[in-house]
């Protein structure tokens, strides 16, 4: 089993297309090309961290969530209304959460901090909300779709990849 993060998928949501110049033809080929990366990126047994973001429509979520792979967690975004957050789907529901991955404890949260809980002994923040136009900071890593190739990933692919400088 993997844990995986991801945000920002916003689902069925036209302005993302202009907004962060999604490179699809369409919104239907937006959702169709993160369904797959998705469900390539994560097994059934995955567990998932989603930070937020989820879709346009509330209405849509359950239908989504039952065709993507993994058990799914969300950490509630700026976008995701009530009935996202009670959709039928999701393992759990939270606006924060901190986690310990393999020795690494890691806050969550939908929104970039620029201090968080045991920030000077190693914790690592992740979030969405930027769409990948933040310059980095030290131990903190936008996991959102348009950061990360259109997928979730992995605390260990964040690690090896190399950062862009200021």
């Amino acid at each position: 089993m993997a844990l995986l993060f991801t945000a920002d998928t916003h689902f069925g949501d036209h302005r993302t297309l202009n907004i962060v110049r999604r490179p699809f033809e369409s919104v239907a080929a937006m959702d169709r090309a993160l369904i797959a990366t998705w469900n390539e990126a994560v097994e059934p047994q995955d567990e998932v961290w989603h930070l937020g973001d989820v879709a346009r429509k509330a209405s849509e979520v359950p239908e989504l969530l039952a065709g993507l792979n993994g058990t799914k967690h969300l950490v509630r975004g700026n976008n995701d209304p009530p009935a996202t957050c009670a959709a039928a789907g999701w393992a759990s529901v939270q606006d924060y959460a901190e986690l310990e991955l393999d020795g690494t404890f890691l806050v969550l949260c939908h929104y970039p901090f620029r201090s968080w809980n045991r920030q000077h002994r190693g914790a690592i923040n992740l979030h969405g909300h930027s769409h990948g136009r933040l310059a980095p900071v030290p131990r903190q890593f936008d996991v959102g779709v348009d950061a990360q190739g259109y997928r979730p990933t992995t605390l260990a692919a964040l690690l090896e990849r190399p950062r862009r400088t200021r």
